[in-house]
Formats: structure tokens, sequence, C-alpha cells
């Protein structure tokens, strides 16, 4: 299979609050299979470049900038607000509604894979399949905040800094060093984004999408600290099929956690890739595309 690197032109969708900017490709229909994929931070819609165009394939494939991030822009105060998970996947039913689709398939990658999951518990009857690569879940628990990974994840605190923006932002130099910096060290290969870099500095360079993406960090700040404190909650069991792609050499969000994902997901496929890190789509494309086909082909058929 070859990646493709073009993404399609960009639309938008009013969905009230939100004038969601997205990519589609594929065979259009409002009754076939549509895959929705939902990219993590530091990202925006253009990191399925190198999926997108393949899984259009065979699904019609969209794509979306999360709110505050890419060029999806806030029509109304409630739109520029910081958005946890389940704010997120609020979002997403109203653009799917917008688009006049029923039922989606969702591919997911960090901060998108909590969304795809909160949309899942909420909406289960309007999702056939979750695929997920590294990503947040109930079951990391206190893991999260372990001495030994407390140095990991100190940018979720600095985010949450009224100073943060401002020091980031400065200037394009301090904003590509800072992103650059993420991109590099959570990929096994730290040259992975290199040809990326300006693209990526492009993007954050653009009006509120630094604060955007560091909204999430403050939306999710109870969140994460109340898994510090107590551990994994109970939860009941998400129903939608399941399948779980895990980088091994994620440094952030360790490949050891998938230990507990079967408290959270009744039907579930878990795998931990080796030679790749926390962006498995982007630095292993084919095969995240392959095992993509194969989940959502095996499901379609149950």
């Amino acid at each position: 299979m070859t990646t493709t690197v073009t993404m399609p032109k960009g639309r938008f969708a009013d969905i009230g609050r939100l004038r969601v900017h997205y990519h589609r490709a594929g065979p259009e229909s409002d009754s076939g299979p549509v895959l929705v994929l939902l990219h993590g931070w530091p990202e925006f819609a253009g990191a399925w470049k190198k999926v997108l165009p393949v899984l259009a394939d065979r699904y019609d494939t969209i794509a979306p900038d999360l709110r505050g991030f890419g060029q999806t822009q806030a029509l109304t105060e409630e739109g520029r607000a910081p958005a946890d998970a389940a704010a997120f996947a609020d979002d997403l039913k109203l653009f799917v509604d917008a688009l006049g689709i029923d039922k989606i398939g969702i591919v997911a990658h960090d901060v998108g894979g909590a969304v795809a999951q909160a949309f899942a518990r909420a909406h289960p009857g309007r999702v056939f399949g979750l695929f997920l690569f590294n990503g947040m879940y109930p079951g990391i628990g206190k893991r999260l905040g372990a001495a030994e990974h407390l140095p990991e994840t100190w940018y979720q605190y600095f985010h949450r800094l009224d100073m943060a923006e401002e020091l980031v932002g400065y200037n394009r130099d301090t904003v590509r060093i800072y992103i650059r910096h993420f991109l590099k060290h959570w990929a096994k290969d730290p040259a992975a984004f290199d040809s990326e870099i300006e693209a990526w500095t492009d993007n954050f360079m653009r009006p509120g999408n630094l604060i955007g993406g560091f909204n999430w960090y403050r939306a999710t700040a109870d969140m994460r600290m109340q898994l510090i404190r107590d551990g994994a909650p109970k939860m009941e069991k998400i129903t939608t099929p399941t399948r779980v792609l895990w980088g091994r050499d994620d440094p952030v969000l360790k490949s050891a956690w998938v230990e507990g994902l079967e408290d959270y997901f009744a039907d579930v496929e878990i795998d931990v890739v080796d030679g790749v890190a926390h962006f498995v789509h982007f630095e292993a494309p084919d095969l995240a595309n392959r095992e993509i086909l194969k989940f959502f082909g095996r499901i379609e058929t149950r």
C-alpha cells in the first residue's frame, strides 16, 4: 500500500457555536459507512495526511479540526470556551448532524481518543466502531502521576498558566521551537516530522490556536488530578467494537498502560507496535492504514 500525502481541499460546516473546518474524501453517502478521524495535540486535521487519502479508497472519510485547533472557528462565547471530552463529543454530534450523517466509525489519537470514548458513551447507537491510537482512558488512573512519569507531563501543568500563550507565542521562532520539541521527543525517529515543522508552525501561528490547544489541558485539569488522587474509576464498559494500536516507545502515553483497557471496553482487540512511539498513524502509516481497513472491514460483516 503506497502512502499518500495530499489532503483534499478543506470545507466548512456551521454547527451553531463553531464553524468546523474539515477534509473529506471518498464515496460520500448519507447511508454508507463513514469514518471520522480525530486528532490529538499538538496536531490538527493535517496530521491525517498519510491516512485519510488511503482510507478514502474504501470509505467516506472525514477529518475535522477540533474546537480551538486548525481552521475551526468559534462563532460564540460558548465555542471559545475550554472544552473537555464531553464538550468535544457534543461538538462532534452537532458536526455529524450538520452533515446529515447518522452513524460513524471513529479513528482517533491522543486527545481525539478521549473524545471518541465520550462520544461512544453518550451516543452508543451512533458509532459502529472505534479505532484508537495511543490515548487517554480512565483506567490509567494513578499511573498518570507516578513519580517517574512526572517529568514527561510538565507541559500539562505549564499549559494551564496564564503566561503560557505569551511565552510560547512570542514569535514564530518560539512557536517552532516549542512544537518541534514534542514532535521530535514523542516520535521514535526524531526526524519523522522534519519536513512538517513549518506546516505545524503555520498551524499554531494562527490566531487562537496555541490557547485553543492549551485549553484542553485547562478543561481536563480536575479530571487528571482526580485520577492521580483516587485512581481508576469504575465505569460501565464501552460496548462498541474497539481496536487499539499503541506505539511501544511512546514516552508520554506509556504502552504499559494498555493493561486495564479490558476493564473499560467490552469488545476490544489490543496490540502494541514495535519501532514507533506516540504518532503511530504518522510514523507507520502503511501499518496504520492496513490495520484500520482490516478492523472496519471485519466489523462491517458482523
